[in-house]
């Protein structure tokens, strides 16, 4: 896996699949590394040259102090795109990783083809909740969080059937650098994407949970309405719909960017 710099950040890089076949560019959510995708690696590497990457501040990749903007983490998957010397990709983006796809595709429309944006949000009118888990972690660490979160993640079914599979993305969310989920929750917090919106011209693909208490149904349908030309895909999930409903998360994807 290459170390890519993005600004003085060295981020762990992953390319995998058809070298002759379209690119598309994962992009995870806060609190997980590269590794989230795992369910959707085998069938996407057969179709598509994949690019992961664990998000600075996360994974392999290097921590910078904290605060992080959309604007900057957006430009870290720029700085990989131009070190791999790959002009155009698909994106698909969940949660913070949708908030990034969102300012790419509006900013810089001539690298992007089709855009998924899942599971997120264009902007959180109430930031308490963010100040008040940053309060947390900055005195006790992620481990207090790490219950309520995953609760957040999954539906209580899904976490009681699937130990094994929860138990791992948990663990990925407790091992995150703290300096590094903070700093892209503050990213989170400051975000206001929705002016943004309306100059996306990408055919776009919002999926959303039904289940799904970070990002409701309503946030998602907000930015299904203000983007020319988007459609919606409804999945009987939590949060993590692409760890929760492996199958039809990626039947969506393929769908939506091989057909005509």
């Amino acid at each position: 896996m290459p170390m890519i710099d993005a600004d003085g950040c060295l981020l762990n890089v992953s390319v995998e699949g058809r070298e002759s076949g379209p690119t598309l560019m994962l992009s995870n959510s806060l609190g997980t590394t590269m590794h989230m995708w795992e369910p959707q690696m085998p069938a996407l590497t057969k179709m598509f040259r994949v690019i992961r990457y664990d998000r600075r501040g996360h994974g392999k990749s290097g921590v910078t102090p904290a605060p992080y903007a959309i604007e900057q983490l957006a430009k870290d998957a720029l700085a990989i795109l131009d070190d791999l010397n790959i002009e155009r990709v698909h994106w698909c983006g969940l949660s913070i990783g949708g908030m990034v796809g969102q300012w790419l595709a509006a900013h810089a429309p001539e690298r992007f083809d089709r855009l998924i944006l899942a599971n997120t949000s264009s902007f959180f009118p109430d930031q308490t909740n963010w100040d008040k888990r940053i309060d947390v972690i900055r005195k006790s660490g992620i481990e207090p969080i790490a219950s309520s979160v995953i609760a957040a993640w999954f539906t209580r079914d899904f976490r009681e059937r699937e130990q094994d599979k929860v138990q791992i993305i948990r663990q990925m969310l407790i091992e995150t650098p703290i300096e590094g989920y903070i700093g892209a929750s503050q990213a989170i917090a400051g975000m206001d994407n929705r002016e943004l919106l309306s100059k996306i011209q990408s055919r776009t693909l919002v999926i959303a949970g039904r289940n799904d208490p970070t990002t409701p149904l309503q946030m998602n349908d907000f930015i299904r309405s203000h983007i020319p030309y988007a459609a919606m895909t409804l999945l009987d999930s939590s949060h993590l719909s692409n760890v929760e409903q492996p199958h039809d998360f990626t039947e969506a994807v393929i769908g939506f960017l091989t057909q005509r």
